[in-house]
């Protein structure tokens, strides 16, 4: 039997009981430079390249076939044939722009300010606050809006004041002017002046937006207001203008959840305090910054420049077809998944899931039944919400309806803004209706998978399931140390500090015991200390924030464990053989690291570890040195790279 390991991606001088990820992938790193459009490479990226040549070979043979106007085909033919149409791009310069910036030319007061934020939401430009309708955290059986913190053009809050982005900070307000010059909304020093206005304000808003961490949290995140509550929290806001300008439905706001309250009461203080004038710079901003990436190519290359060079170190923006295939993921992306599984998903693959899925959640069954810190009453609870687990495996049993959307060939930033509209009023139509459990919220083509609280369900996309997260004809170890232990990660996310806060229903409820939970916490504060220690070869000398990092690490430490339960579950009753040399649990413990390889560049790697809630790659293959069963597999003594104590082994489940 094939082993599904590429040893020619190892470095054997490395040994596995030193650094697990370097011997595993070490070769690979050593001689890959990291495509010239890209912060970071690896595993991850070539399946999507893959994906994404497949995608474009999918768009063109659509649009060659000449469909029916009117028909999805034509659709998604016609979105890519807009974007790609760069001479008429070039021609039409910055003109597209225009209306949205006559319209800001008109803004007098507040409640134009709110009126303009609600219409140009409509077209793809995020305001100040981003309203998202989801499943109401404590009650899974509606839709409710949440408003999320927004206003800002750098990455985090942490931006505008940490001496770590002190380079970012001096770098941006040169950015912000020449764009605002390139949008030829103003002339000479009037764009610095201009800009100068734009940062000051974006600084204020910054002040009160909550850190990554506190984001994290399900409980604090979470303030249900009616009308009467929000117009308290933010006084003199005219809602009933950004309503209408959004198109919402009848008593769309009558209860929203604040996310974060703070944001929402400076938000209310600043369009007070601040004056017309700054607002309506801010305002053209937001424009030509969110419409960069469709306008003629000076705009592009200067949103480029900053975005993508100055943030992230990367040298090169992506082709244009790549960034073509993007948009059409974006706006129609069911409709060519819906082709993408004909053409790329066998289903035989799915069986192969949905029994790995089955192992899995019996591996942590009998995990559950024997955790010795877990008492009765918890431990009841938390079987019962593996039991009402739902995998998603491939693609969507139903396919969006784009009938409503309309696509025209030569107008690219007009089909941005129905594309946007179309998501708009699709979300906001789900209030008051039934909850559907059928929605994905990611594409086949994606190559990722989720976890999703609300309706207690783990998603693995078509695309993800490939090697080597994936081999349907490969060994059964490296399967369950690449896609099994990927599907222990999203289950345990079901599990980990934020997840196991919700019940099987998709409930925020309190179901631990506090004695369960203060054992919980503990095991959890353990891991957040050894990871705030750790940082990664991408970026010397900047450490990993573990508690931002803290619920995922929770999921690949759970996936570790439970896919390797899963694993001998997988062949109880027989000796698994020797393939490659490697015994069955070595072989699982390579698929799990093969599944990490990767790189970044050392800006990209920084940036990342302000607001990537994920540990870097080396550090997330290397997370298997607090499992006593990779010691035991390759025999790691004491003195060696990856040597834990076993009293100091973090093992939550």
């Amino acid at each position: 039997m094939r082993s599904g390991i590429d040893r020619s991606a190892g470095d054997p001088s490395i040994r596995p009981q030193d650094d697990l990820f370097g011997h595993v992938n070490g070769g690979w790193v050593a001689r890959t430079e990291i495509p010239a459009d890209r912060g970071r490479y690896g595993t991850f990226d070539q399946l999507r390249e893959n994906a994404e040549s497949q995608v474009r070979d999918i768009i063109t043979a659509v649009a060659e076939g000449d469909p029916q106007p009117g028909t999805v085909a034509r659709k998604v033919g016609d979105l890519y044939s807009s974007f790609m149409d760069a001479e008429r791009i070039e021609q039409l310069g910055v003109a597209p722009l225009a209306p949205f910036l006559q319209r800001i030319d008109a803004v007098q007061t507040s409640s134009d300010v709110m009126a303009v934020l609600g219409e140009l939401l409509r077209a793809g430009v995020d305001g100040l606050v981003h309203p998202i309708v989801n499943t109401d955290d404590r009650d899974s059986s509606r839709y409710v809006v949440y408003l999320e913190q927004a206003g800002i053009g750098l990455p985090d809050e942490a931006y505008y004041r940490d001496a770590a982005h002190e380079a970012i900070r001096a770098a941006y307000p040169g950015h912000v002017e020449r764009m605002l010059t390139l949008s030829g909304a103003y002339a000479g020093d009037a764009a610095a002046a201009a800009a100068a206005r734009v940062v000051d304000l974006e600084t204020r808003i910054a002040k009160a937006h909550w850190d990554q961490v506190a984001n994290r949290d399900a409980v604090k995140t979470y303030t249900l207001v009616d009308r009467a509550g929000l117009e308290e929290l933010t006084p003199d806001v005219d809602w009933d203008a950004y309503l209408a300008g959004v198109q919402a439905p009848e008593g769309a706001f009558d209860q929203v959840i604040a996310r974060q309250p703070d944001h929402l009461r400076s938000m209310a203080a600043a369009l007070t305090e601040v004056d017309i004038e700054t607002w309506r710079d801010w305002l053209r901003w937001r424009v030509v910054h969110a419409l960069a990436p469709y306008l003629s190519d000076a705009v592009v290359a200067e949103n480029f420049d900053f975005y993508g060079r100055t943030l992230s170190g990367v040298p090169q923006i992506r082709d244009r077809w790549k960034r073509g295939v993007a948009l059409v993921e974006d706006a129609l992306g069911e409709a060519v998944g819906q082709l993408y599984v004909e053409k790329h998903f066998p289903p035989h693959a799915k069986e192969r899931m949905l029994e790995l899925v089955d192992n899995l959640v019996e591996a942590f069954r009998r995990d559950f039944d024997s955790l010795e810190w877990m008492g009765a009453d918890t431990r009841r609870e938390a079987l019962a919400k593996l039991e009402a687990f739902t995998p998603k495996i491939g693609y969507p049993d139903k396919w969006r309806d784009y009938s409503s959307l309309e696509v025209e060939a030569d107008d690219l930033l007009g089909n941005v803004a129905r594309a946007t509209a179309f998501e708009v009023d699709r979300n906001l139509a789900k209030l008051g209706g039934p909850v559907d459990r059928d929605e994905w919220f990611m594409t086949p083509q994606t190559v990722n998978a989720y976890y999703n609280p609300g309706l207690n369900e783990i998603v693995f996309p078509a695309a993800i399931l490939q090697p080597p997260f994936f081999d349907v004809d490969a060994d059964d170890a490296v399967n369950y140390g690449g896609i099994g232990a990927v599907i222990g990660h999203e289950i345990g996310h079901g599990f980990d500090d934020q997840g196991s806060q919700y019940d099987g229903e998709g409930n925020l409820r309190n179901w631990w015991t506090d004695s369960d939970r203060a054992n919980f916490d503990g095991r959890a504060q353990r891991l957040i200390a050894q990871f705030d220690e750790l940082e990664s070869r991408d970026a010397p000398g900047h450490k990993v924030n573990g508690a931002l990092t803290v619920g995922e690490n929770i999921g690949d430490l759970g996936g570790l464990t439970i896919g390797h339960a899963a694993y001998r579950i997988s062949h109880e009753g027989g000796e698994a053989p020797v393939i490659d040399g490697l015994t069955g649990d070595q072989r699982f413990f390579y698929g799990w690291a093969q599944v990490w390889c990767g790189l970044a560049r050392e800006a990209e790697a920084v940036r990342l570890l302000a607001i990537d809630p994920h540990s870097p790659m080396d550090l997330r293959a290397n997370a298997a040195r607090n499992l006593t069963e990779f010691h035991e597999a390759f025999d790691v003594r004491e003195g060696d790279g990856m040597w834990v104590p076993e009293d100091e082994r973090v093992r939550i489940f």
